[in-house]
């Protein structure tokens, strides 16, 4: 399968930009990671949605849609597990 194209909303640019420079080191690197694989092991779709998942980044939590027939991964949200899916 092809290379999907990340989209990043810009909640997740914002909230992307207040984390630390450890911490965004490892999310932009699950984010880059989502482009070859959406669905890596340990990723959920989240209930109550159609097409929303969620992976582990530490305490954090990174929210994203994936559009198959168009190969496209949009990056929805990232927060603290205890504030992201509010």
């Amino acid at each position: 399968m092809g290379r999907h194209r990340l989209e990043i909303s810009r909640t997740a640019e914002r909230q992307l930009r207040k984390l630390g420079v450890t911490d965004r080191r490892r999310v932009v690197r699950a984010m880059l990671a989502l482009g070859d694989d959406p669905h890596p092991p340990g990723s959920r779709k989240l209930t109550g949605y159609a097409d929303v998942f969620r992976i582990r980044v530490g305490v954090f939590r990174l929210l994203y849609s994936v559009e198959g027939r168009k190969l496209i991964v949009i990056i929805l949200k990232i927060g603290h597990r205890k504030d992201v899916y509010r």
